[in-house]
């Protein structure tokens, strides 16, 4: 069903809108993208920045699975990797990315502190990660630049989702990235998505 969701227009505008700003800040070197779910942002950000190399990882066998099968279909499969891991335990080497990324999933660690500590381990010395979620006080502007973007109906429905999953307070958000090993965290708006800006110390 999730992936059936997230293939819909708002997900998939919102999925152009960050392949974009990742782009932005790194395009080229090495990717990881933690919670990709069924992989719907691999594609775009393939995309948007064909010279990085990507992974994915989820702790969902099953949307590993699905993510797998959609990059299979995009013809992809050889080139995107998707594995398993969980957020705070990455099954990957010290400074093994150039950027690691999350959307929508952070708010589903089961602790958010050792997951961004882990996030500054497999990060290489200058390395960004770009955590993007919803925040449970989006600002008013925000919001009605996204009834421009997306619809009045579409942000209804978002404005509804917020009430009914643990999203953090923007301010809560970046103090998670303050706590940890980065030390220091930026908190900016992408579309109506809360993006978390860290940067590893070079």
């Amino acid at each position: 069903m999730y992936n059936a969701v997230s293939a819909t227009g708002i997900f998939q505008r919102n999925y152009e809108l960050v392949a974009r700003d990742i782009a932005a800040v790194c395009p080229e070197g090495r990717l990881l993208d933690i919670g990709t779910g069924p992989g719907w942002l691999l594609l775009k950000i393939r995309q948007t920045a064909p010279r990085l190399a990507i992974t994915g990882v989820d702790i969902s066998p099953a949307m590993v699975a699905k993510a797998r099968e959609n990059m299979s279909a995009a013809g992809l499969g050889p080139v995107i990797q998707v594995q398993d891991g969980s957020a705070d335990r990455l099954p990957f080497a010290d400074a093994a990315f150039d950027i690691v990324v999350s959307t929508g999933s952070i708010h589903h660690w089961k602790d958010p502190l050792a997951g961004i500590n882990e996030v500054h381990r497999v990060l290489v010395p200058g390395g960004h990660a770009l955590l993007y979620d919803i925040v449970s006080d989006t600002p008013a502007e925000v919001m009605r630049a996204g009834r421009r973007h997306f619809g009045r109906f579409q942000m209804l429905m978002l404005w509804l989702h917020a009430f009914s999953e643990p999203f953090y307070s923007q301010e809560n958000f970046a103090s998670l990235g303050a706590d940890s090993l980065f030390g220091k965290a930026q908190a900016r708006y992408v579309g109506v998505l809360c993006c978390l800006v860290l940067k590893k110390d070079g």
